[in-house]
């Protein structure tokens, strides 16, 4: 079961840092040699044995790819203060990162798009995702507005989305990765969540000529057939920015564009 945030401050740093290299999958022998310290100090790092450096924690989280937010939990547990802001969305300070999104958002018409925080809940989107928030149960629309719930519960898009099986099968699977590589409790939660909606439909396997899991949804009577690309800041420095995730969803066939045009 993955620990509380005030679990996590009140555990010693050692001990989260061997949380994190042993859901990378890393030895302490591994580890030293990316960090270029001896395996001995690793260790005694993580028994408590010695207190690292605040450039020794940063540095240790940088090669365990520890998301910002928890850096900063990492920071606060070995005594140090964090370095990483996490400014609201709608703060001054995030005016360019805002202009940003709705340029990219509005660039997109009349196609889809979207972008969602750490947790898959929406905080800004395009025109075209009124595709997919027409017959869908109002409490899902309901702020914050959750993608993947919104898309997997049996009130929502699911009742539409003729593939249903391979959608379900693919988001859980991303889901749980990031369940995964992050720890979040939150994130946890909401898998556990989603997971409880499935039915016992198996995904088909797929055909010779597929390369990626179609999104297949009915919308006003005609099947629209659409792809989803997912888009990160490759350089974040404040966690809000780094758990942003811009969700892109493109026509798969000439029809599906044909239609969206129209209905824009």
């Amino acid at each position: 079961m993955a620990a509380t945030i005030e679990e996590t401050f009140q555990r010693p740093v050692g001990e989260l840092l061997r949380g994190w290299r042993e859901r990378r999958r890393l030895s302490q022998l591994e580890l030293a040699n990316r960090v270029g310290v001896s395996t001995r100090h690793v260790s005694f790092v993580e028994t408590g044995r010695s207190k690292p450096s605040r450039e020794m924690v940063m540095r240790l989280a940088e090669h365990l790819d520890v998301p910002l937010r928890d850096r900063n939990q990492l920071l606060l547990a070995g005594g140090f203060a964090p370095i990483y802001s996490e400014a609201s969305l709608h703060s001054p300070s995030m005016l360019a990162i805002r202009t940003t999104l709705r340029r990219l958002l509005k660039a997109h018409e009349p196609y889809p798009a979207l972008v969602v925080d750490r947790w898959w809940n929406i905080v800004e989107a395009n025109a075209g995702i009124a595709i997919f928030t027409t017959d869908v149960d109002e409490k899902l629309l309901q702020a914050p507005i959750n993608a993947l719930r919104l898309t997997l519960h049996p009130n929502g898009l699911a009742r539409r989305i003729a593939n249903i099986a391979e959608v379900r099968s693919a988001a859980l699977a991303s889901l749980q990765r990031q369940v995964a590589g992050t720890a979040d409790p939150e994130l946890q939660d909401l898998y556990d969540e989603l997971r409880g909606y499935a039915v016992n439909d198996k995904p088909a396997p797929p055909g010779p000529a597929e390369v990626v899991v179609p999104f297949n949804l009915t919308h006003d009577g005609r099947e629209l057939s659409l792809l989803t690309t997912i888009a990160t800041f490759g350089t974040p420095l404040d966690v809000t920015v780094s758990e942003l995730m811009i969700e892109s969803f493109y026509p798969a066939d000439d029809a599906t564009a044909d239609y969206l045009r129209a209905l824009s």
